[in-house]
């Protein structure tokens, strides 16, 4: 089911975002503005033509995989998430016919969506990122801006990996599945409870999140290395080059079952990141 009502007018598109909220849309969109990291990587996917900026402009390590013509962008910093730092004066000065962000769809989230729209007086969509709802997020946002048929391609693609996963797990039992730690930043000791938007491909892929959604609040907690060693995860994956660089070193560490047995896997980050990063 389509989380957007979509209705064509002569001169603008109304939608009626994820969140219920409705906006209307120019019904020519040439530039766009991510709110954030999440929805950079999905415009740069999805429309890089039309790319105005990035909240965070590419390393020097990113930048060989991005294309060049949309690699020099500017950085105008993020609207939405930890550490906002777009200033909306800069945003207006760069005269997007729309920003959207791509992710949570909290009412934190849309009470934000709301009042950039209100002090910049652009339309601003706010789409729902959760794995199973991609494909129907991916055609609503190609629809507003003007590329059905590659959101299409985009989607279907989504769904064909769905039906893939689905495939490989079936005959596989939940006690036989790998018990995953997933370690955040250089100790290692934050992570995504189990059912966030931080660890859901992990667990969609078949894993077994350790860190249940009792041990904090949010998507995201800070646990102690004593926590991670009474959970015992035979699997640990980092994003973090500065973890795994050192976790095999770790005296305390070494306890854990995963260090023991030489399973813990830097996931890539180039020029995205495969986990929960960007986020």
């Amino acid at each position: 089911m389509s989380v957007f009502t979509f209705v064509i007018g002569a001169n603008a598109a109304d939608f009626k975002d994820a969140t219920g909220r409705n906006v209307t849309v120019p019904d020519r969109v040439e530039r766009v503005m991510a709110a954030g990291p999440t929805a950079a990587v999905v415009l740069y996917v999805l429309a890089p033509e039309k790319m105005i900026s990035w909240p965070s402009a590419p390393r020097p390590n990113e930048r060989e995989f991005i294309l060049p013509s949309v690699r020099d962008l500017p950085e105008m910093g993020r609207l939405t998430g930890r550490g906002d730092t777009a200033n909306v004066e800069i945003v207006l000065q760069a005269k997007p016919d729309l920003i959207f962000d791509f992710g949570s769809v909290s009412p934190t989230f849309s009470s934000l969506a709301e009042r950039v729209q209100q002090q910049t007086g652009l339309p601003y969509l706010l789409m729902n990122g959760r794995l199973d709802q991609v494909p129907g997020s991916v055609r609503e946002l190609g629809k507003a801006l003007g590329v059905a048929a590659r959101a299409e391609v985009i989607a279907r693609y989504v769904e064909e990996t769905d039906r893939l996963i689905d495939e490989r797990l079936k005959d596989i039992p939940a006690s036989a599945r790998k018990r995953v730690y997933l370690a955040r930043q250089p100790s290692g000791l934050e992570t995504g409870l189990t059912g966030s938007i931080n660890t859901e491909i992990v667990e969609r892929a078949g894993g077994v999140n350790v860190a249940e959604r009792g041990t904090g609040r949010g998507g995201i907690a800070n646990v102690s290395i004593e926590q991670v060693i009474t959970w015992a995860p035979d699997t640990v994956i980092t994003w973090d080059p500065n973890f795994f660089a050192k976790v095999y070193d770790d005296p305390v560490w070494a306890t854990v079952p995963a260090v023991k047995d030489k399973r813990v896997f830097q996931a890539p980050r180039l020029p995205f990141g495969w986990i929960d990063a960007p986020s």
